[in-house]
């Protein structure tokens, strides 16, 4: 199977509820927040490029989703949980049937990957706010990290929702990261490209976003 074929069948969504979406993928001192509160209990490494504004990386699925999430979630007295994998192409698309939010060419310094003409190519993250913001007024979510999605990973679409809800039954084969990363070839930075890790993979090209649904 193709990496294409993990696009298809290409099908209708409609986001049936409103949300709120992450300006930026999160960052080190909002992790590193949860840890000093004793709401996080794994505290990512740093690879040496700083914490801070850097992107928090090195934290699974499992941590985002029953540390951080849940941590912040009772902080703030509102529910915050990760984009489904539907959302967030709506979020990384903006309004464009294009293969990057921009255009169908990754252009030079748009965004952060292993060919995308920035400083930070292949090397490290790019701090939050280095790269212009699409039409919604998001970050990077082209390149930078790859981010956890609230889906289960399938290798196509068949019998995926309709609704933009997360498709969460068979979760054996891990769940989808959406984005590409500094490390990966623009390819995987389409608005539609899916990888998938297993919930408990940490790495240093792997971080998330957070969502929050909103009351209609």
């Amino acid at each position: 199977m193709s990496n294409s074929d993990y696009e298809k069948p290409v099908h209708r969504v409609a986001i049936s509820k409103p949300l709120a979406v992450g300006k930026f993928e999160l960052t080190f001192a909002e992790w590193d927040a949860c840890v000093s509160a004793g709401g996080c209990q794994h505290s990512p490494e740093d690879p040496g490029w700083g914490r801070g504004k850097h992107l928090v990386v090195n934290v699974s699925w499992d941590d985002a989703t029953k540390e951080y999430l849940p941590w912040l979630s009772r902080t703030t007295a509102r529910t915050y949980r990760l984009l489904t994998q539907a959302e967030w192409e709506y979020a990384a698309r903006a309004g464009s049937g294009a293969q990057y939010t921009w255009g169908d060419d990754i252009g030079k310094n748009r965004a952060n990957c292993d060919g995308c003409g920035s400083q930070w190519d292949k090397r490290q993250t790019a701090l939050v706010g280095s790269f212009a913001a699409n039409a919604f007024g998001l970050h990077d979510l082209h390149g930078n990290v790859w981010e956890w999605t609230e889906d289960c990973w399938h290798r196509n679409y068949h019998g995926a929702p309709t609704d933009g809800s997360a498709w969460i039954i068979a979760c054996d084969s891990g769940r989808v990261a959406r984005g590409g990363s500094w490390d990966f070839y623009p390819y995987y930075l389409g608005s539609g490209i899916r990888y998938g890790y297993f919930a408990n993979f940490r790495g240093s090209a792997v971080g998330f976003r957070l969502a929050r649904t909103l009351s209609p």
